[in-house]
């Protein structure tokens, strides 16, 4: 069943740009933001490859905002 809200691809400056593109922005802006926040609480001074757990976090919460659009 395909959302009829969530267009598959959309024009930006004449040339298509797929839906994925956006929620990889999104998924990149919300990963700012939670890095500050954790770095802030000295999350990463307790877990042992921080830049893993940054990736990890990264393709998460992108592949959540890629499965709210597909």
């Amino acid at each position: 069943m395909m959302h009829e809200w969530i267009p598959r691809e959309f024009a930006f400056l004449d040339a298509h740009v797929p839906t994925l593109f956006v929620a990889f922005l999104l998924a990149a802006a919300a990963i700012w933001l939670i890095d500050k926040v954790l770095a802030a609480w000295g999350i990463y001074e307790l877990v042992w490859y921080p830049a893993l757990l940054r990736v990890s976090l990264f393709f998460g919460l992108f592949s959540v905002f890629g499965l709210m659009v597909y």
